[in-house]
């Protein structure tokens, strides 16, 4: 069973990253992360200088998310891909869909998803579905919007970015739920808190044991340390979430 590479997302650095790469990186480099998902950042640098400063600092890009509209508007799609394969990631990830109130917005967002995970595997990229809470609510019939993705869209081009925290809140058990949808997943976040509130890892409600059995049985590619916000120093939530993963053995 091989160990999965452990990153980091930027979301808990919040504008800094748009002003501060450099910061940024050095600090995600000196917590101990190997690799930093981040949102499309050539919208604030020339992709040139975020290569060179992810090379300075030696990490990966391990991938590049973005919202719904960035994937079903086509052009938009083609510039995230574009600067996916720029920083050399394997991975797309989207949030959100067309409309998650009603089961209809879900059926628009399969089409648009499809397209996008045929696009991304015939240019060598994983285009992966990432989870929140609201997901899970019940729809008609009873139906949650998460299964009815998993239903309906291609499991050969489109994964899950499953974030264990969010499916948790949204009252499944998170490593069941990476069990039942083995032949989607491979990149996560981990993310630790109680419903309403985020922490470092370690510290919250989330069985984060049992959530990494699961996906090291699945064989996990990444784990993405994510923690929305905090109200400590940015850097000490970065660098105990980083120790905490490592009391897990990885």
């Amino acid at each position: 069973m091989s160990t999965p590479r452990v990153g980091i997302e930027l979301i808990i650095y919040g504008q800094r990253q748009q002003t501060d790469l450099d910061g940024v990186l050095g600090e995600c480099q000196a917590a101990g992360y190997v690799g930093v998902e981040g949102g499309n950042l050539s919208r604030f640098y020339e992709p040139a200088q975020i290569k060179e400063l992810f090379a300075r600092h030696g990490l990966l890009c391990a991938g590049v998310h973005v919202g719904y509209g960035d994937t079903a508007d086509e052009t938009k799609l083609r510039d995230n891909l574009a600067f996916t394969k720029t920083m050399g990631a394997r991975y797309l990830i989207c949030s959100g869909v067309a409309d998650s109130k009603a089961l209809a917005g879900y059926d628009q967002s399969v089409e648009a998803f499809n397209r996008a995970g045929a696009l991304c595997q015939s240019d060598g990229v994983t285009f992966c579905y990432h989870n929140h809470a609201f997901e899970f609510e019940p729809l008609e019939g009873g139906i949650k919007g998460i299964h009815r993705l998993a239903e309906r869209t291609d499991p050969a081009v489109v994964k899950f970015n499953i974030d264990v925290y969010w499916v948790a809140v949204g009252g499944e058990d998170p490593a069941a739920f990476v069990r039942k949808y083995a032949n989607r997943a491979g990149y996560f976040h981990f993310k630790d808190g109680a419903p309403g509130s985020f922490t470092e890892l370690g510290r919250g409600k989330v069985d984060l044991k049992a959530s990494l059995a699961a996906a090291l049985d699945v064989g996990a590619d990444w784990i993405i340390y994510e923690q929305d916000r905090t109200d400590r120093p940015v850097f000490t939530s970065v660098t105990e979430s980083r120790e905490y993963l490592r009391t897990l053995g990885v």
